[in-house]
This record gives C-alpha cells, structure tokens and sequence, in this order.
C-alpha cells in the first residue's frame, strides 16, 4: 500500500489490524466510515467488495491511482451500520445481501427488500450470533413504472434453455424495453455457512465449486488468500502451472461465449466452429491436468499435480489448431454484415456508469475500462511475462466480441510463453502454521473479471470466515441499464455478451 494515498491516508486515521495481508484492514469509526463512502460516491475509489460477519461489516476499497488496495471494517454493536448503498449505488445489493444474511441494518437505506431471502429459508439471518424463525415476507415489490401504452413481460426464473434461474421482469413499450428488473438469488447454496469451521482442504473445494466454469480463478483467489494469511512461499514452477491453468480456462470460455453470442443472432455455424475449439481447450486441459475443467487443480501452497508429461505436446497442438482455424472464424463474424447488423450498437452500456460500478473483465474493457488484476496489483508469474489488455470505447454487444477476440489472441501468447519458460522444481509447499488467528484477501482475474476472496483462519489452521466475490456483482446492474432502448428481441444478445453468474452471485 503507498504511504502517499488518499486511501492509505483515510485508513490510517483508523486502528489497523495485526495480521491482516497482503494489504491492511483497518478499524474505522462511523465517521470515518462516511469519509470512505463519501470517498466511493466521489470517485476517489472503487469498490472491491462489501461483506458482513454477525457483529460487524467491511468493505474492500481500490485506489486506481495509486495501485492502493485496503479494508475498512466498522463495528455493529448496535446491530446497525451507516448505508453504504445511499451514496454509492453499487454497493446496493451486496447491502442487501448483508442483512439478509446477518440481521444487520442499515441506517438510511435506499432498498429495504430481501435480495437473497426469497421467505423459503427455515431460519431469517442465518448466519447470524443468534438464529431466528424465518419470517413470513410479502411478494417481492418490481419498482413500479409510469406511462403510456406500457406492459409487463416476465420471464424467469425457469428458462427454456439449461441455463441457471433468474427471474427478468421486462416493462415495455411495443417493443422498446423501457425498464428491465432482475430477481435473482434462487441458487443460494449458503457458500459462506459450509465455509465456516470447515479445513482449509475442504474450503478449498467448495470455493471452487463456486461458479464452476470459474473454478481456477477461485481456487486461485482462495489459494492466495490462504498463503497471504499464512504467510507461504509458493514454488515458481506452481506460479506458472496456475497461470497456465488460468489461461485454459479464459480461452475455453472465451471461445463458448463468442459462438454462444453468434447464435443468439441466428448464427448457428459461429456456435458449432466454437464449440468445436471450446472441446479441444477442454479436452486438453484433461490431458495435462486431468479434469477438464482443472477442477481442484490449484490448492493452498501450489497445484495438486503437475503438468502431465504428454501435456506440453497436447498444448503445442492445441496452439497450432487454434493459430489455423480462430482466424477465418474471426473474418466470418467481421464480414457477415447481418450478424454485424444485431451487433454493433446493440446493448450500449454508458463508460460512466462501468467505472461508478468498478465494472471489471469484457465488459469494463469493451466500455474503456482498462483494470486487469493480473497487471495491478498483480500476481506471478505475469509480472514475468509480457501481454496487452485489451480495451475498447465502442461498449456495445460488438465491443464485447471483440475483446474476448483480443483476449484468445492474448491468452495464446501467454500459454506460448508458459511453455517455453516454465521452470523446474517442486509444486507445492505446506503452509506455515502458527497457532494464532490470521487473516487474508487475494484479488485475481478470471475470464468474468476480478475474484476476489477474503479470508479469516482460526488459531488451530480452520476457516472462521471466508467470502468469496464474484464480479458479477457489479455486472448483473449494468444489464438493466444495458437493454433500456433495446427490443426484446435483443435481449439474448445482451445478456450472453455480459455472461453473468448467476450461481457465483447467488452464493
């Protein structure tokens, strides 16, 4: 953290807790806690995260100037805390999640429905010191809108496709989307209860169970906030199996997610050539690390295997086919004027509002937000090797396709690179115990965005408290703003560029 920040400024008028890495948290007053929001609402920093424990809330606070990243955690003795979401929008629905879960309060708040309690719980703030009946809820209450000739279409929570649940309320005028309003939260899976108490192994596991086409970003977020608490050295050759773990994964979704958006424009055939390189991605993957999604495959203090010996062959084919046939795919989609017709232009989400909302991965790039947690902070090995981060302004469904096309490209020459310059030696180191309470964050890129996890460990080496955040948090919003003005007909189209997890929001 630099000395020279606003933020470490802010954060030093607190009381900075001991063992907190690699960044500090600190105490803070309720004053000093509607400095920092005054801070967010300001633009003086972005939100990384906003999370609750039974007797108190933190939030995760970036500096982009300064590359500062720090907490600030403010005592609810009251049960009750100053509204974060009252100045700083994005904070909302994790503000609502928070009193879902815990039975805190927030004073002044602009939203007082549940978010993640949909009344079928069998107990109301579950994670909560002292647990409580569930209550009775009402309907949930849409936002009401005002005007002529306007109607109602409601899609969700079961859709046609095998997809996750999401309830989509549409208010239309013809067909021009005037408001969209999501309901989501139907696959909480009570992440942060089997967390607690669990070991560090089988924490591992469930956080990477997360969002599963995730699982390496969060076994990597959760592997690093373990070994920042724990203070362990990890092997340089287990740096660069998880990066190159990373870069599989950003690839073979990146691929699905480009024939997916074609598709949603009645472009079958993008699908089916994507489809084809998203099964090879996998099934490579499968070779070299024994899981196609490499599931399980990052662990605290290193990789639970290394690289198979038949992997660097399989890999080297992988490239070559992709280096052969991704770039007549990419002519297709540039010079098909009637897929670029549903494209360019459509689902158009204002670059204000993308850096009001920290929005980070495809989505912030394509709107010319440049973050990538792999440069800043940073993490090995990527200090080590060289990549651009795409970035465009145009911040459309177009946009979006061509940042993940940039991103294949990059992450081609980051797996060429892995392969040429992977060192020798061991893949894991054990973590270093030391019978006192410890904590840890980690913030690292995914092929969504920024994960970030943070963490508690008890005195005898368990998980007291563990909350892992998706980035979907802060991309699920900018989908209702995104469609506004759009037909319905366009609304596959947007939603697929954004790509959200349901599941990794859900929690």
């Amino acid at each position: 953290m630099s000395d020279g920040s606003r933020l470490h400024a802010a954060l030093a008028a607190g009381e900075f807790v001991g063992g907190h890495r690699p960044w500090p948290r600190a105490r803070v007053t309720p004053e000093l806690w509607r400095e920092l929001i005054q801070g967010l609402a300001g633009g003086a920093w972005s939100l990384l995260g906003f999370w609750g424990e039974p007797d108190a809330v933190h939030l995760g606070l970036w500096e982009e100037s300064s590359g500062t990243v720090g907490v600030a955690s403010l005592s609810c003795q009251d049960g009750q805390f100053p509204s974060v979401g009252r100045r700083h929008p994005p904070a909302q629905r994790l503000e609502r999640a928070i009193v879902d879960l815990f039975g805190l309060q927030a004073t002044d708040a602009p939203d007082h429905r549940p978010w993640l309690d949909h009344g079928r719980w069998p107990l109301a703030y579950p994670l909560a010191e002292t647990n409580a009946r569930a209550r009775p809820l009402p309907p949930y209450a849409f936002l009401p809108v005002e005007g002529e000739s306007l109607h109602q279409i409601p899609v969700g929570p079961v859709h046609a496709g095998i997809i996750e649940p999401g309830h989509f309320r549409f208010t239309a005028n013809g067909e021009a989307v005037v408001r969209l309003e999501q309901r989501l939260g139907y696959v909480h899976k009570g992440i942060e209860s089997l967390l607690r108490g669990a070991s560090v192994e089988r924490a591992a596991r469930l956080v990477g169970r997360v969002s599963g086409d995730s699982t390496v970003a969060y076994g990597l977020a959760f592997a690093r906030a373990v070994e920042a608490a724990t203070e362990t050295e990890v092997p340089e050759r287990a740096h660069w199996l998880r990066a190159l773990m990373a870069e599989l994964e950003r690839l073979a979704n990146h691929c699905g997610d480009i024939g997916a958006i074609c598709n949603d424009a009645a472009f079958a055939l993008m699908l089916a050539h994507c489809g084809v390189l998203r099964e090879k991605v996998l099934r490579a993957s499968a070779v070299c690390f024994g899981h196609r999604l490499m599931m399980d495959g990052i662990v605290p203090g290193g990789v639970s295997g290394d690289l198979a010996v038949e992997g660097e062959k399989a890999l080297r084919e992988l490239l070559a086919e992709f280096r052969r046939r991704f770039p007549p795919l990419i002519d297709l989609y540039d010079n098909t004027a009637s897929l670029q017709d549903r494209t360019v232009a459509t689902g158009f989400t204002r670059p204000a509002l993308i850096k009001q909302f920290g929005c980070g991965g495809v989505i912030g790039r394509a709107g010319g937000r440049a973050f990538d947690a792999r440069r800043q902070p940073g993490y090995p090995p990527y200090d080590r090797l060289e990549f651009e981060t795409p970035v465009l302004g145009d911040s459309d469904v177009n946009a979006r396709v061509w940042i993940r096309i940039r991103e294949v490209e990059q992450s081609l020459r980051l797996i060429d690179q892995i392969l040429d310059g992977l060192p020798a030696g061991p893949t894991r180191a054990e973590l270093s115990q030391s019978g006192e309470t410890r904590e840890g964050v980690a913030l690292v890129e995914g092929f969504r965005g920024d994960v970030l996890v943070w963490l508690r460990l008890n005195a005898g080496g368990e998980v007291a408290r563990c909350h892992p955040r998706d980035p979907s948090w802060f991309q699920w919003p900018l989908l209702e703003a995104a469609i506004e003005n759009n037909i319905v007909a366009d609304f596959p189209l947007c939603n697929k560029s954004f790509n959200c997890s349901y599941s990794g929001h859900d929690l």
